[in-house]
């Protein structure tokens, strides 16, 4: 059986070209070229020698996704649908700035989390993703960027990703080990700032204490999304097995490297967490934390939700109650909703090799 060499650790990698006849230097261009370069194939290894390539090509492949479509929204965020060796399909996003461009990606396929406000739930949980599909869906699209085949505006934005988010299908902490594997590829291989990357979690308390063991060093976020039991219950089923008080426990004693803060998420929806006794109780519940809150204001995935956004004044005055108490705020601004790619809107739909968009089967 071949083997996936971007399922081995580099010094595997070293071992697998020794046990070839080949010297440690010949392992190094190896992974040169995987991670530096993000070689799709052993022909793309120009300074190997054609008798080594295809010993490699007989013993060994190199994984890839394989794009099924690219959306572009309007304000130049993409959305990439990719097919994984067993046919089944993840999304990543590519949020573009002034100042960096951000990847978010999948964990998972589907998600067993069940959060009402997010449709990646209703999907339900097909499987984990193994760690080199974790990193592929980078390297995948670095290469796009480094080839400008994604359509940014030359000179403004980066051309390179610059920032890395766990934030897509999936919940990371119930993949932990392999979201670790994948961080340390990131950073260790890839060449990725522990603090330019992200996980997030809905509140999988045994995951916050084993990802802190695990002394990554990445930036730890929380979909917070209530601040009552009662709240929380009835939109996050995960509380009624980690209520507020442990997630918030957790977080307390989460190891932070100095000028890092835990950042909160809280989408605001109409009527359920959105009023100013709710701003109050989370200023109350994040004491003495070093926090961020990311306000973001619900996102319609479907129709027929049960869910609304808050009117612009009430998001507003939500915020000046943490301002006020000297919390850091953040109305984050959606980028992508029209082409389902803002915050709980992954897997709204999926692609034919047509190219025709359906509903999801579930």
């Amino acid at each position: 059986m071949k083997i996936n060499l971007k399922a081995l650790q580099a010094e595997e990698i070293t071992e697998f070209a020794e046990n070839l006849g080949q010297s440690r230097y010949k392992a190094n261009q190896i992974i040169n070229w995987l991670y530096k370069k993000y070689a799709s194939s052993f022909t793309d290894m120009t300074d190997l020698s054609k008798s080594f390539k295809d010993i490699l090509d007989k013993k060994a492949f190199i994984s890839n996704l394989k794009i099924l479509k690219v959306q572009v929204s309007k304000d130049g965020t993409h959305k990439f649908l990719f097919e994984l060796e067993d046919s089944r399909t993840i999304e990543s996003v590519l949020i573009p700035d002034s100042d960096r461009l951000t990847l978010c990606i999948s964990s998972q396929v589907g998600c067993a989390m069940g959060c009402e406000f997010c449709i990646t739930g209703s999907l339900k949980l097909k499987r984990n993703l193994r760690a080199h599909e974790i990193f592929d869906q980078v390297i995948t699209v670095q290469r796009l960027v480094s080839e400008n085949k994604v359509r940014l505006r030359q000179g403004f934005y980066s051309r390179k990703i610059t920032n890395i988010v766990f934030m897509g299908m999936g919940e990371p902490l119930n993949n932990l080990p392999e979201v670790i594997e994948a961080v340390r590829k990131l950073t260790g291989l890839l060449g990725f700032s522990k603090r330019r990357i992200t996980v997030s979690t809905c509140g999988i308390v045994p995951g916050i204490d084993e990802l802190a063991r695990g002394r990554t060093g990445v930036n730890l976020a929380v979909s917070l999304n209530a601040v009552t039991d009662a709240a929380r219950n009835k939109i996050m089923p995960v509380n009624k097995k980690y209520p507020l008080h442990k997630l918030v426990q957790a977080c307390r004693k989460y190891p932070l490297p100095p000028g890092r803060r835990i950042t909160f998420e809280y989408v605001l929806l109409k009527g359920i967490n959105d009023s100013m006794d709710d701003a109050v109780r989370l200023v109350r519940l994040l004491k003495g934390i070093r926090a961020k809150v990311n306000l973001i204001p619900f996102n319609e995935p479907v129709k027929n939700s049960g869910f609304s956004k808050p009117s612009e004044a009430g998001v507003l005055a939500f915020q000046k109650v943490l301002l006020d108490a000297k919390i850091a705020a953040i109305i984050r601004k959606s980028r992508g909703r029209d082409i389902s790619a803002a915050c709980g809107q992954l897997g709204a739909l999926k692609w034919t090799r047509a190219g025709k968009p359906v509903l999801p089967s579930g």
